[in-house]
């Protein structure tokens, strides 16, 4: 029959173990991940109401798609399309609790060039209607 894989013997040695620095380049790679996050948070905050997406805002902080996916993932939790979709739905309940501008000039201003598509995500996220919050309906969690 064939014979069983022979067990490797590893020697004892004295002193310090021998330098690994896979630890450093981790704490290396979750801090470098950490201010990509806080850099396209900062760029999404900031220009919310422009024709964002991932490429740019990678371009932005200067990195690529895949790094900028990975930061939002491990840091954020998230995806980049949610967290851009979350900052526009809380602006949006911002404004439309201060009153006087149309739920039209309100979809622009954040970023959805549709009206529908708007009112649509944005009863999506608040559980109710852009127009019924402009009304000074009900309170919304968000």
């Amino acid at each position: 029959g064939a014979r069983p894989p022979a067990l490797r013997q590893t020697a004892f040695r004295e002193g310090p173990a021998p330098y690994d620095d896979s630890m450093a380049k981790r704490d290396t790679t979750v801090r470098r991940r950490e201010s990509l996050f806080r850099e396209a948070a900062a760029v999404i905050e900031r220009d919310y109401g422009q024709d964002l997406d991932l490429t740019e805002v990678a371009h932005r902080v200067a990195t690529s798609r895949r790094q900028l996916q990975r930061a939002f993932q491990e840091v954020g939790r998230t995806t980049f399309r949610t967290y851009l979709g979350e900052v526009r739905m809380r602006r949006a309940a911002q404004l439309l609790r201060q009153g006087g501008m149309p739920v039209r000039e309100v979809a622009m201003r954040v970023g959805y060039s549709q009206p529908a598509q708007f009112a649509k995500a944005f009863r999506r996220y608040h559980g109710a209607s852009p127009s019924s919050l402009r009304h000074g309906g009900r309170r919304l969690a968000a």
